[in-house]
């Protein structure tokens, strides 16, 4: 597996892509599984007496899944075959949901009106299925009272508790302490 740096979603290695298929001459294994072109099993068969069959029927002969035992062959036009590959990758694409870090800052000594209005912004980005992530910056003698201040995550985290899980604990880093908030499964 990769880590895709556009988008920080994970892409498997493993995936067939539509110019992984092997076709026709393309196939070196000695035994495959044939499925005719009506999605019928045909039987398992030399590679040589599938071909035979894909060039009676005037299609090609597709390896759909080579990792399988025995390796297992598809009789179809290859061209309308890449065409429906190709439509339903687009398909999955416009699907996928990729989520988003957005990020609120927050001050020890932020007011319990500000603290909501940074309570309903978050209340959106998690409605609108992002993790948010919630740091509260310390700056000159706020330092010494870091642990004391940590009531202020608690309160956003339990504002929230009604759609949102405490993702990671807050956690102190450097100058600042940082707690991630994830939408609840249902």
């Amino acid at each position: 597996m990769f880590v895709c740096p556009f988008y920080f979603c994970f892409v498997s290695k493993e995936e067939t892509t539509i110019s992984d298929y092997l076709i026709n001459e393309q196939i070196r294994e000695k035994e495959v599984r044939v499925i005719g072109a009506n999605n019928e099993q045909l039987g398992v068969m030399s590679s040589k007496e599938a071909m035979g069959l894909a060039e009676e029927a005037g299609v090609d002969l597709v390896l759909i899944a080579p990792n399988a035992a025995p390796p297992v062959c598809r009789i179809v036009d290859y061209g309308k075959f890449r065409y429906d590959q190709m439509r339903k990758e687009k398909e999955a694409k416009k699907k996928q949901h990729v989520v988003e870090i957005k990020e609120i800052r927050l001050s020890p000594n932020i007011d319990t009106n500000d603290l909501k209005t940074k309570m309903n912004a978050a209340r959106k980005f998690i409605e609108g299925g992002d993790r948010v992530k919630v740091t509260l910056r310390f700056r000159g003698r706020e330092m010494a009272h870091m642990q004391t201040t940590k009531h202020v995550l608690d309160d956003f985290a339990e504002g929230l508790s009604d759609i949102a899980t405490v993702d990671k604990a807050p956690k102190v880093e450097g100058r600042s302490m940082t707690m991630f908030l994830a939408g609840k499964k249902n």
